[in-house]
């Protein structure tokens, strides 16, 4: 097999996406390649474009949620073959023998390798990663919706497993987009008492058939203060300052604000909302191969889908267009048309 890769990068920040082909070298003895079917279009790609995080290279070819089948294993892969479905996140290779590695927190490797740092990523025909980083899709999920699930999926799925949510445990989720519409429906399979918070009430209806028992408006703070003492866990998935004190009154005691969302600006504290109640403020990335193994079993089990739109990968400009909209419902796909 060819070594060359097609697929689309963009050559500076804020630049357009152009056709690239680029060389991949050999394969690695640990590494599976990919053919890439579908790939999600995260709002994490739109900031590496950008540069915002600053450590974006160039050409930039982005894609962190790819799904498709395997075509090239090396020498040392185990437990996948040529021919297995699979999926590929944010993280593409760790160490394997640190003590975050062995005690199952690869996610915490401080020598992790993202997809999209560094390297080329899934909006390519093929894309390449470590063989413990491409897991199996299970045959009763939809290929073309399940991409999303490896990066907003798994980052909204993995704080109920970290944090140990209860079924009996009552969830609000800030931010109903690419990820809150998921973590709805996480919460809502979970067992939990979900909320809705919202800035579009709009979207009330859909939301309650995503799994909300509550929808309420985020930024209506006399509508937050009715809600002190509250929530056993509160998710937030936006990028956005909000009003955190209103959502810090609105745990329970032992309640936690759990943080998803890249929110740029630090987040303002006071000490005694955390002393009084023994509240806390938390966040966790992805999740390790572990945990989006048992997402995506949950996912089949309880017929768990992204709602998607999809464009095809010669649209790339549009979808990101789209993206930027803030219009999109809730995650985009691209359909790999580069063969």
């Amino acid at each position: 097999m060819s070594n060359l890769i097609k697929g689309y990068a963009a050559h500076e920040p804020k630049g357009k996406f152009e056709l690239f082909e680029f060389d991949a070298g050999e394969l690695g003895k640990e590494e599976v390649e990919i053919k890439v079917a579908y790939s999600g279009l995260c709002h994490s790609d739109l900031s590496m474009r950008d540069n915002e995080w600053g450590m974006s290279e160039y050409p930039f070819v982005g894609g962190h949620e790819a799904v498709g089948e395997i075509v090239a294993v090396g020498e040392n892969v185990k437990g996948l073959k040529i021919g297995d479905k699979v999926g590929l996140g944010w993280n593409a290779s760790t160490c394997g023998h640190c003590e975050q590695c062995l005690s199952g927190f690869q996610i915490n490797c401080p020598n992790l390798i993202g997809t999209i740092v560094g390297r080329h990523g899934g909006f390519a025909d093929r894309v390449r990663c470590n063989w413990d980083w491409a897991v199996k899709l299970p045959d009763a999920l939809d290929m073309s919706k399940a991409g999303p699930l490896f990066c907003g999926g798994i980052t909204v799925f993995n704080p109920f497993v970290q944090l140990d949510i209860k079924p009996t445990d009552k969830v609000g989720v800030i931010g109903i987009g690419g990820l809150g519409h998921l973590a709805l429906q996480f919460a809502d399979k979970w067992g939990c008492e979900v909320t809705a918070f919202t800035s579009d009430l709009s979207k009330t209806d859909e939301l309650k058939g995503l799994g909300a028992d509550f929808v309420v408006n985020s930024r209506d703070s006399a509508e937050l203060e009715k809600l002190r003492g509250k929530f056993d866990l509160i998710l937030s998935t936006v990028n956005v300052s909000l009003d955190w004190q209103n959502y810090l009154n609105a745990l329970a005691p032992k309640g936690k604000l759990h943080v998803v969302g890249a929110t740029l600006e630090p987040i303002p504290i006071v000490s005694f909302q955390l002393i009084m109640g023994q509240k806390s403020v938390s966040g966790t990335a992805t999740g390790s191969p572990s945990v989006v193994a048992k997402m995506l079993e949950f996912c089949a089990r309880h017929n768990i889908e992204t709602v998607t739109e999809k464009y095809k990968m010669s649209q790339i400009n549009e979808a990101f267009e789209r993206l930027e909209s803030g219009k999109a419902r809730y995650r985009i796909v691209l359909e790999n048309d580069l063969n």
